[in-house]
């Protein structure tokens, strides 16, 4: 017996990967239902080879369904997710809403799956926000080893991290830059994308930083050790779909960069690819629809005492956003629901 699944938001460029992956998994599904909003009552969206209409949220009953994928805003999920939470469905929220909430788990399932069992609390389990995903996944495994004191992020974030309309700015305002007459203002960001690096995502506060750089610190805290210090800087650049980090680790204990190329190649989801030559290192182009997160480019940072450096590189799409909600759901049947 599997599970009844309900993806809410199944029209938006997450919503669809998680139906995508849910099929290529092959999650033990015996129903499955696509949800949004009513201005997209019919719309159909794929589901392995199967075609599935949009039906609407508003008007949907989550009784006797298993779990709820959440990939819509904060706003909605406010309102829907508690309407599922109440009838008995668990809901995997992709959204910040619930991700500071302490009674609801922040999961990265190859760093604390064992969160998993406190859903019971709220009915809800969240999902990190796409860049401190992939990091602690690479950062878990050396932690274990060594212990880290402090971590210094600088991400290199896709316009996908956006949404749909700021990567048809993306692609609107290149062609532009080549057609007279066809230029195109920003709307989307707050400067133009296209040829240039944006250093701000979300809103600014009182201290400087974003709200995204906010984000990275206390969910790494949350999810791996409260007790790391974490600084980031994120920028946006202009690609589509991957985000990128140059991650700085400070360590308690030392660690060389051979061990930690081995610990990295035995750690469960990342990839390692580090050859010290010209194209020995992952970019974003080459992790779009895979599910690992990959590493490159460790080595020594000699200007601290137990420093290295390492790049990480991730679909933020999939292990930022729809693979990571369907791994959970995966811990969550194995742990506790107990079906398929």
């Amino acid at each position: 017996m599997g599970y009844r699944v309900a993806v809410v938001g199944a029209t938006g460029n997450v919503g669809k990967e998680m139906l995508n992956i849910l099929a290529e998994r092959e999650f033990p599904v015996d129903e499955i239902v696509a949800l949004a909003s009513r201005n997209s009552l019919g719309t159909e969206v794929s589901f392995g080879d199967k075609t599935l209409k949009t039906k609407d949220l508003a008007d949907f009953d989550f009784t006797g369904w298993d779990i709820a994928f959440f990939a819509i805003g904060s706003d909605a999920t406010k309102i829907y997710a508690p309407k599922a939470a109440s009838q008995g469905c668990v809901v995997i929220d992709n959204s910040s809403l619930y991700r500071y909430d302490h009674d609801v788990p922040l999961v990265v399932p190859e760093v604390n799956a064992e969160a998993v069992d406190g859903y019971k609390a709220r009915n809800i389990i969240a999902n990190p926000n796409c860049s401190t995903a992939q990091m602690v996944v690479a950062l878990k495994p050396l932690h274990d080893r060594a212990k880290i004191k402090r971590v210094v992020v600088a991400t290199y974030q896709s316009v996908s991290g956006t949404g749909k309309e700021a990567m048809d700015e993306l692609w609107n305002q290149t062609k532009g830059m080549f057609v007279p007459g066809q230029e195109v203002a920003p709307k989307v960001y707050p400067k133009q994308i296209a040829f240039n690096v944006i250093p701000h995502i979300d809103v600014f506060l009182d201290d400087g930083s974003t709200k995204e750089e906010w984000k990275m610190v206390a969910e790494t805290k949350k999810i791996l050790d409260k007790s790391i210090k974490v600084t980031a800087t994120c920028v946006r650049v202009p690609v589509f779909v991957g985000h990128s980090e140059a991650i700085n680790i400070e360590f308690e204990d030392p660690l060389d960069w051979q061990e930690a190329q081995d610990i990295l190649r035995e750690a469960p989801g990342v990839m390692v690819v580090d050859k010290r030559e010209a194209g020995g290192y992952v970019t974003p182009v080459e992790c779009v629809g895979d599910y690992a997160t990959y590493v490159s480019r460790i080595r020594q940072d000699s200007t601290i005492e137990n420093g290295l450096n390492l790049w990480c590189v991730s679909d933020n799409l999939r292990k930022g956003a729809a693979l990571n909600a369907v791994q959970i759901a995966e811990v969550l049947g194995k742990r506790c629901l107990k079906k398929g």
